[in-house]
């Protein structure tokens, strides 16, 4: 036991954090993919009200929907964001010999994908059919890969600048790009018509969960 005075060491703190929320974003995740393979019909209901809804905006906007595809199709990728870390991981050990954390940054992006690509298989959700598509795409839709590879890349790298300090303006300008890639990738796959709304928000959980019990690994192993 620590002091009261005292408490435990920042490290153990930050660890405890980092433990509950991927076990908070756990559940929440194992939740809805309980509800999306049972089909239950509130939630299959309101995906299927807004998937109309947007996909009727993306006919009526073919400027919007044209952006929208440049955006997910180059810039918000989960090959281009996968680069993005496999740069990060590779100045790391030029510049500072940072091995391990390179090598933790890449692992945790490779489970990513190993998870998404099993649970695709594993779902087997089909993904939105329209007699007007906008946009297509491939293998099963639950859960959404850009939002899962945009969440895990954006999320560890932000917590690595946080950790070794930046400067103010260098962070807030990180903080801004990662939520607007993270939350827009989303949004651009629902526009587009080739995800359901919940597997979106799938692919966000799962990503969160891994970036926090990545987190919470590193700290355990590598303090």
């Amino acid at each position: 036991m620590y002091p009261p005075s005292v408490g435990p060491p920042p490290r153990f703190s930050a660890l405890r954090t980092a433990l509950r929320t991927g076990l908070t974003l756990g559940l929440c995740s194992a939740l809805l993919l309980v509800l999306v393979a049972a089909e239950w019909r509130p939630l299959i209901s309101v995906d299927g009200d807004i998937s109309r809804t947007t996909h009727r905006w993306a006919v009526a906007g073919p400027g919007v929907t044209q952006a929208c595809r440049i955006l997910t199709d180059w810039v918000w990728d989960p090959l281009t964001i996968r680069l993005l870390g496999a740069a990060v991981a590779v100045w790391l050990v030029w510049r500072h010999a940072a091995w391990w954390t390179a090598g933790w940054l890449v692992a945790t992006s490779a489970v990513g994908t190993l998870i998404q690509q099993a649970l695709k298989a594993g779902a087997g959700r089909a993904r939105p059919v329209w007699p007007d598509p906008v946009d297509s795409a491939h293998y099963a839709a639950y859960p959404s890969g850009h939002a899962l590879t945009a969440t895990v890349v954006f999320g560890l790298l932000l917590w690595l600048l946080h950790r070794h300090g930046v400067a103010p303006a260098l962070w807030r300008t990180a903080l801004a790009v990662a939520v607007i890639s993270v939350v827009g990738v989303g949004l651009t796959r629902i526009w587009l018509g080739v995800h359901w709304p919940t597997d979106v928000l799938g692919g966000w959980l799962l990503g969160g969960t891994l970036v926090a019990l990545a987190i919470a690994a590193r700290l355990r192993w590598r303090p």
